[in-house]
């Protein structure tokens, strides 16, 4: 006796279609108040969804090498060149405080202490 594949497992546990009851239940974990006719309405869409996502777990993918994104992406970078700055006395001159050749900011950490 073999035992089933986990294709075969996936298939028979997918629900049928969700009723009203289990959209009902899904909003009450959702903390969602709806009415019956959004229950009525949802129940239908949310099964057209599950549907859908059954067909394509149906799909052969034993030889699709897994993949982030479906095309490749190319990441668009700049050299990184050093080109000159400002000298720091130029810049710590416009600071509103400097202290040993450094910014002065205020102390925020161990104050406490």
């Amino acid at each position: 006796m073999s035992t089933p594949s986990q294709q075969e497992t996936a298939e028979s546990q997918a629900p049928a279609g969700l009723g009203r009851d289990d959209v009902a239940h899904l909003a009450r974990l959702a903390r969602l108040a709806l009415t019956d006719e959004e229950l009525d309405h949802f129940a239908g869409q949310l099964s057209a969804v599950l549907d859908a996502v059954a067909e394509v777990g149906k799909a052969d993918v034993a030889d699709v090498p897994p993949m982030t994104h479906a095309v490749p992406l190319t990441n668009v970078t700049r050299e990184d060149v050093v080109t000159p700055c400002l000298p720091r006395d130029v810049v710590l001159a416009q600071a509103p405080a400097a202290e040993d050749d450094r910014f002065r900011v205020p102390q925020i950490l161990g104050e406490e202490e």
